[in-house]
């Protein structure tokens, strides 16, 4: 069974969220959870599972924008032996696993054209079809898909199939944003202090008053993702029980040193012009893995790369002594 998600947050958005949880669970309705990357979307998937009738049944959930789309299909749906190259034995997919409970499509907006036509007469229908089968197999799971995407504005785009969205979008649930519910920042930081002081020989974390004015005033863009990334660094590099301002990432306080040149003009002795480039870079894919909340796709979706150009550049500078590409890698 899957435990109850805890939706940290007493901000009058969280309580409206719960509110529609609790109301919405009950129901088979398809459910869309919108909202930026990092605000929770699977918790709140998660948390709808529980207190569903199906809550003693499998919750699966699969990011669509993680697996490439030939393979997509084949853990969605499962295949027959002989399928294709590499498919030694049949494999039931995962709207067979979830039987009875619940799929949670994360980043549905990621789907290849060819997969939502698929996904839509698998919603229509209530079948899968195996690659490779001649024949189709009955599925009981309730769909709980999500994205972070404007699927309007992709439907408009012709990036996105309008059918299917009006199939997914039953019932919407956005989760807010973490700069949108400032006044919860406290409490998601005891509740994360919490669950790692058992790591820590200091107890309980303090947080100077100059600190948490740091931490709420924040914008956040990675959202809750962020935030608990930040925590995590505090505690593994925490030398005693307070967090003070100068233990915060600088770029939260100086937003501007992530990509500040430290030189306005050419010295005089001149530069290592490639150094000075590679640097440059190195400082905006490291905000960009901290907007991102470490998830080197997302960032690359920032930076306007290829997520192997990323993987590539990050494996390659992974031995200089770099403190910020190295903490946002981690």
């Amino acid at each position: 069974m899957t435990k109850p998600a805890i939706l940290v947050g007493q901000h009058r958005s969280m309580e409206s969220l719960r509110d529609l949880i609790a109301r919405v669970a009950p129901s088979d309705a398809p459910v869309l959870v919108l909202g930026e990357s990092g605000t929770g979307k699977e918790l709140v998937a998660r948390s709808l599972h529980a207190q569903s009738t199906r809550a003693a049944q499998p919750f699966v959930a699969v990011n669509c924008g993680a697996i490439p789309a030939d393979l997509l299909e084949s853990e969605l749906f499962g295949h027959e032996r002989g399928a294709f190259t590499g498919a030694t034995s049949a494999r039931a997919g995962l709207f067979q696993a979830a039987k009875g409970g619940t799929l949670f499509l994360d980043e549905i907006g990621e789907l290849s054209p060819a997969l939502q036509v698929k996904l839509l007469r698998v919603l229509q229908d209530g079948e899968v079809r195996p690659v490779g089968a001649d024949r189709t197999v009955r599925i009981d799971v309730r769909i709980i898909a999500a994205t972070h995407r404007q699927l309007e504005a992709e439907i408009a785009a012709g990036r996105f199939r309008e059918d299917l969205f009006y199939r997914l979008n039953v019932i919407p649930v956005l989760v807010p944003a973490l700069r949108e519910r400032r006044s919860d920042i406290p409490f998601l930081l005891a509740h994360m202090f919490e669950k790692r002081e058992v790591r820590s020989s200091f107890g309980p974390f303090v947080i100077t008053s100059k600190a948490m004015a740091c931490l709420t005033e924040y914008e956040w863009p990675g959202n809750v993702r962020e935030l608990e990334n930040v925590v995590e660094r505090l505690v593994v590099l925490a030398d005693g029980p307070t967090i003070d301002l100068d233990q915060l990432p600088s770029s939260m306080h100086d937003p501007l040193a992530a990509t500040r040149i430290p030189w306005k003009t050419l010295p005089e002795d001149g530069i290592d012009l490639t150094r000075a480039v590679d640097e440059f870079e190195m400082h905006l894919i490291g905000e960009a893995m901290l907007r991102s909340g470490g998830r080197k796709g997302t960032a690359a979706r920032i930076l306007g790369m290829k997520r192997t150009t990323l993987v590539d550049k990050l494996a390659r500078w992974a031995d200089m002594d770099i403190p910020f590409v190295e903490a946002a890698a981690a």
